[in-house]
């Protein structure tokens, strides 16, 4: 898609805010008259195109890591795909129209910047994005990076290596799904366990794990075998826009594949509504939202 040209930027956007802790239905307030964010030297002004939820939006939301965080009023959202409009003096890797994506946050938890994605503009530094992936939509896109990146780091961590096995709990959700692909496609895995509910068994089998566990009917300590490494697919690691440079051969061929949500996109205008549902705890795969006007 075409970007606007520098000239027609606006000074004020519609950006999804909240300037208390509580429940999304509550506190998030669409606000249609907030000033653009300031793009730093090292920064890119991204016009959103997509945005993703995660957990730890929620969890920030309902001021879980208050201790931590940056001050209110906040604008929602970590994961972005869209268009470079705008690029800082040092910056050297994008230029206006580049399609870009990635999490905007460097840690998650700590001190995550007030300015998100759930807005029509964002300020990103250029070492947190990579360009978008050629085959993938935005929508696509923007449902990889913080769950992508959080997959790999947690792999890298456990020193997971070709013909290792691994049981990934929660293998459905936005993290889970990623780790079950990039331990088999990446890592090489020699096999792959996952866990998730009655009727997610045969997303597990198509993503490439051997042994689909139902966890309302069996217990995974049952197990008779021991497999290497047990990943809990919770998030909260660092985002790098590196780890996504280094994973786009295996998205552009096929290989690693988003997962979105069946529900998903829902329209700007009912970012609430997909929180609500994120928060259920039932969504398989991402949760974005999408146009973003």
């Amino acid at each position: 898609m075409a970007a606007p040209s520098t000239a027609s930027i606006p000074s004020k956007h519609k950006a999804w805010v909240y300037s208390e802790y509580g429940n999304p239905i509550d506190v998030l307030k669409l606000d249609s008259n907030v000033t653009l964010p300031e793009v730093k030297e090292d920064q890119v002004l991204v016009k959103v195109v997509a945005a993703s939820l995660n957990p730890v939006n929620s969890k920030r939301m309902l001021g879980y890591f208050k201790e931590t965080d940056s001050p209110l009023p906040i604008v929602a959202g970590y994961d972005v795909a869209g268009v470079v409009v705008k690029v800082g003096s040092q910056v050297k890797k994008f230029k206006e129209g580049d399609e870009v994506h990635g999490d905007l946050n460097e840690k998650a938890l700590d001190h995550p910047k007030s300015y998100g994605t759930l807005a029509e503009y964002t300020a990103v530094e250029e070492r947190l994005l990579a360009l978008k992936p050629k085959n993938l939509s935005f929508v696509e896109a923007a449902s990889l990076p913080l769950a992508i990146e959080t997959a790999y780091e947690g792999l890298e961590r456990t020193e997971f290596s070709a013909g290792k096995s691994i049981l990934v709990l929660g293998g459905a959700g936005g993290v889970g799904t990623h780790i079950i692909q990039l331990a088999k496609h990446v890592f090489g895995a020699s096999k792959i366990a996952a866990t998730s509910s009655t009727g997610k068994l045969e997303l597990l089998k198509s993503l490439g794990a051997d042994l689909a566990i139902d966890y309302t009917k069996e217990n995974f300590e049952d197990l008779p075998e021991k497999l290497d490494v047990v990943y809990d697919a919770v998030a909260g690691t660092a985002s790098k826009g590196s780890i996504l440079e280094k994973l786009e051969p295996y998205l552009e061929s096929g290989k690693v594949k988003p997962v979105i949500n069946p529900k998903s996109p829902f329209p700007f205008s009912k970012t609430v509504e997909a929180f609500s549902y994120l928060n259920t705890n039932r969504a398989t795969g991402k949760v974005v939202v999408y146009p973003i006007p």
